[in-house]
C-alpha cells in the first residue's frame, strides 16, 4: 500500500512507520502546491500532511484511492472531513498532552513579551543603543494584579490560567461551557463582553469553526482597555486582522502578541510595520516533546487501520 508525507517528519516518527509501505516522503519544510499535492496523491491509499496543508475536494478527488488521512496536528479544519467522509475516507487528527502545555508556555511567552517589550528591547541592543540602565528606559507593564482574560477553556486555557495564577494575576474566562475544575482554583466566569471590557490581556484560546470566524472584531476591540493587550496562539481567522490593524493603528489597544494570521502563512505588510505588535512563526506547539507525541498519535492511527481497527482519532 501506498503512503504520501507531505512535510518533514521528526527521523525517530519517519522510521517508526510500517516498513511495508511504500512511501512519497516531500522531505522538506517547504510546503508542496495544491498542484503538487493533487499529482503525488494519485494513487495512494494513505496521506499524512500537516495542518497548513489545505486537503480540499480537489485534492481528494484526485486521491481516488485514498482511505485514510492523518493530520500531523489537533486541529483538522484543513481538511474538508465531510467530503472526505463522503468518499469513505477517514480523517484522523493527532491530539497530545505536550501540545496543550507547549501552546499555554508559548502563550504566556507572549505575554510576557509583549508587556515587558522584549522584542523590541533587544532589538534596540543589536542596534547598538542601549547606552546603559536608565530610570524611564523601555518600560513595560508589571503582571501581578494584572487581569488576564481567556477566551475558551480547554486544556491550552487550563494550562495558561494555571501559569497566570502563578505570576499573581487575576484570570476570568469565557467559554461555551462552565468549567467547575478550574474555577475551584480561583478562575472567574463571565460573559465575553465583560471579559473584554475587564482585561488587561485577552489571550484567545478556542477551536476554529467557521462560525467562530471574526470572533474578534471591531465591537470586541471598542470594548477594550486602551491600555490592554491582545494574544492570539489559536487560530489566525478567529480574529478580524483589518480590525486588529486598525485598533493598533490608532492606538485604540496598546498592543498585540501574535503566533497565527487570518491569511497564514501571508503576513500583512502593515502588522510588518508597526511596533506594538509582536509577531512569530506558529511556534505554539513547536517542542520536541509534543511534536513526538503527536508524531506517535499518527504512527498509531495508520496501525489501527492496517490493523482492521478504526483509528483512535478519528474525527469524521
Amino acid at each position: 500500500m501506498k503512503l504520501l508525507i507531505t512535510s518533514n517528519l521528526p527521523d525517530e516518527i519517519y522510521n517508526n512507520l510500517p516498513e511495508s509501505l511504500e512511501i512519497d516522503y516531500h522531505n522538506s519544510n517547504i510546503p508542496l502546491s495544491e498542484e503538487e499535492i493533487k499529482e503525488r496523491v494519485v494513487g495512494k491509499d494513505f496521506l499524512i500532511c500537516p495542518l497548513s496543508d489545505k486537503i480540499n475536494k480537489d485534492i481528494i478527488d484526485q486521491g481516488k484511492d485514498l482511505k485514510l488521512i492523518m493530520n500531523y496536528g489537533a486541529g483538522f479544519d484543513n481538511i474538508d472531513i465531510n467530503y472526505a467522509k463522503e468518499k469513505n475516507i477517514i480523517v484522523t487528527n493527532a491530539p497530545a498532552t505536550s501540545s496543550a502545555v507547549s501552546t499555554a508556555e508559548l502563550a504566556f511567552g507572549l505575554i510576557l513579551a509583549i508587556s515587558r517589550r522584549l522584542i523590541a528591547g533587544e532589538k534596540d541592543l543589536r542596534d547598538g543603543n542601549f547606552l546603559g540602565w536608565r530610570p524611564t528606559y523601555f518600560l513595560g507593564d508589571q503582571l501581578k494584579g494584572k487581569t488576564l482574560g481567556i477566551i475558551g477553556m480547554g486544556n491550552i486555557g487550563k494550562n495558561l490560567a494555571k501559569r497566570a495564577l502563578a505570576f499573581e494575576m487575576d484570570v476570568i474566562y469565557y467559554s461555551r461551557t462552565r468549567k467547575e475544575d478550574i474555577e475551584k482554583l480561583g478562575v472567574k466566569f463571565v460573559d465575553k463582553e465583560d471579559l473584554m471590557r475587564n482585561s488587561d490581556i485577552v489571550s484567545i484560546h478556542t477551536a476554529f469553526s467557521k462560525d467562530l470566524k471574526h470572533m474578534i472584531s471591531k465591537e470586541d476591540f471598542n470594548l477594550m482597555k486602551e491600555s490592554a493587550f491582545l494574544i492570539n496562539a489559536a487560530r489566525g481567522p478567529l480574529v478580524s486582522e483589518e480590525n486588529l490593524i486598525d485598533a493598533l493603528k490608532n492606538k485604540r489597544i496598546k498592543g498585540a502578541a501574535l503566533d497565527v494570521y487570518e491569511f497564514e502563512p501571508k503576513v500583512s505588510d502593515e502588522l510588518l510595520s508597526l511596533d506594538n505588535v509582536v509577531l512569530i512563526p506558529h511556534l505554539g506547539n513547536a517542542t520536541w516533546e509534543a511534536r513526538m507525541e503527536m508524531g506517535q498519535a499518527v504512527v498509531d492511527n495508520l496501525k489501527d487501520f492496517l490493523d482492521n481497527k478504526e483509528p483512535r482519532n478519528k474525527v469524521n
